[in-house]
C-alpha cells in the first residue's frame, strides 16, 4: 500500500481494509523516508514500512516475513525512526500552525484561520522550534518537511 492514493490516504485505506479484514497484513511501500510517516503507518497497523528504492531482495524478504506473521522494519527505516525516538512529539495544534506557516502565512493570519489568539500562535511557534531544534520558522518548516511531519 502506498501512502498517497488518488481518492484517500494509504493509511485511511489500510485502516478501512483492516476494519473489514482484521487479519490483513499490510506493508506500506512508498518513497517517503521521514520518521513521521513511518511512525504513523506502524501505529495505524502496518506490518512493515519499506521504500520503493530498496533492493528487490530486501523487499522480497520483508514480504516473506510479514506473510509468515511477523512485523518487520528494515534496518534503514529503523535507524531513521531511532534518530527521533526520544523527541517530544508535536501536538496536533502545533502541526496545524506549522502547516499554516509553511503556506507563507503570518502569525495574525494563522490566528484568524485557526480561531486562536496571535500570542497563542507565537507560543506554539516557540514550542515547535524547541521540539524540532530549529533556529527560526523557516528552519522549523524545513525540518518538519524532511521528517515527513508536514507535506509541502
Amino acid at each position: 500500500m502506498d501512502l498517497r492514493l488518488p481518492d484517500m490516504s494509504g493509511i485511511d485505506a489500510m485502516m478501512a481494509i483492516q476494519a473489514q479484514y482484521p487479519d490483513a497484513r499490510i506493508i506500506i511501500m512508498t518513497t517517503f523516508e521521514g520518521d513521521g510517516p513511518v511512525q504513523h503507518a506502524l501505529q495505524a497497523g502496518a506490518r512493515s514500512y519499506i521504500l520503493k528504492n530498496m533492493p528487490p531482495r530486501e523487499i522480497a524478504d520483508v514480504i516473506r516475513q510479514v506473510h509468515a506473521g511477523s512485523k518487520c522494519v528494515p534496518a534503514e527505516i529503523a535507524a531513521t525512526m531511532a534518530e527521533h525516538l526520544g523527541d517530544e512529539k508535536l501536538t496536533d495544534r502545533e502541526v496545524d500552525v506549522l502547516r499554516q506557516t509553511a503556506g507563507g502565512n503570518r502569525n495574525r493570519d494563522i490566528a484568524d484561520t485557526l480561531f486562536i489568539a496571535e500570542e497563542t500562535v507565537k507560543a506554539h511557534m516557540k514550542h515547535i522550534m524547541e521540539k524540532l531544534g530549529a533556529s527560526d520558522r523557516t528552519h522549523a518548516v524545513t525540518i518538519a518537511a524532511r521528517r515527513g511531519i508536514i507535506q509541502l
